[in-house]
């Protein structure tokens, strides 16, 4: 007999590539989709609790420094929602594995500036995650009329700085750091719509993966109940 929801796990199962677990054999990390979804202040806790989770080095290239759990609360506290914009890829667990921050600029003289940062839990490595991070912040950034993306990065951080050069981006390298600096394009009908398209996937997959997880909490809790019944009964 067919589990009813062996459908489900199915399509999880396709997504979880995108979301921590191995490629399937055939797929590369590339040919996947990735749900990436914008996150909120109710995504506070899973923020800090990924960006805690970063081993020292990682923490070390993310910052600039090697922060401290203090530090990176005090980071978490700080967020703006209402003024940056924070991407996610969670996995089926709904556990931060990578994440973005776009944060844009608040200096007169440069409106139409933004930052950009991003992080990606060890474990999740190797699946092209912050490159994907990457454009979905470039487009997010066009469609806010962003003319100019700066990437601040230890010179060490060639992971970051070869997302940055592939993207076209000018490097310039200052000792320890280096800045990179994009140039977008305006925004147009495909980067708006597709923006759109993007944003609702990721929420569908979000919620669906949450439905999942409620499903099977309720079913072991009741699985539990039974057991207990019958070695009462047994008893």
């Amino acid at each position: 007999m067919v589990h009813p929801l062996s459908w489900l796990k199915s399509a999880l199962g396709r997504r979880d590539v995108a979301a921590g677990a191995p490629p399937s054999e055939g797929l590369s990390p590339s040919s996947v989709m990735v749900p990436i979804r914008s996150m909120g202040p109710a995504h506070r806790e899973r923020i800090a609790a990924h960006l805690v989770a970063l081993e020292p080095h990682d923490r070390y290239l993310r910052f600039g420094y090697a922060a401290n759990d203090e530090q990176i609360q005090r980071y978490v506290a700080q967020l703006n929602f209402e003024r940056d914009e924070l991407f996610g890829i969670f996995n089926r667990k709904l556990e931060l594995i990578a994440m973005a921050h776009l944060a844009f600029s608040v200096d007169p003289a440069c409106t139409s500036c933004a930052e950009f940062g991003v992080s990606v839990a060890h474990h999740a490595r190797g699946r092209r995650y912050g490159s994907r991070l990457f454009e979905r912040a470039v487009m997010h950034a066009r469609n806010e009329g962003v003319q100019m993306l700066f990437i601040h990065a230890l010179s060490e951080n060639t992971a970051m700085l070869r997302i940055a050069r592939n993207a076209g981006a000018l490097i310039e390298r200052d000792g320890s750091e280096s800045e990179a600096h994009l140039r977008l394009p305006p925004a147009d009908f495909d980067s708006r719509v597709t923006e759109m398209m993007d944003q609702q996937m990721a929420l569908t997959d979000y919620h669906l993966k949450s439905q999942v997880r409620q499903f099977w909490r309720v079913l072991d809790q009741l699985q539990a109940i039974r057991q207990g019944a019958r070695e009462r009964l047994l008893g």
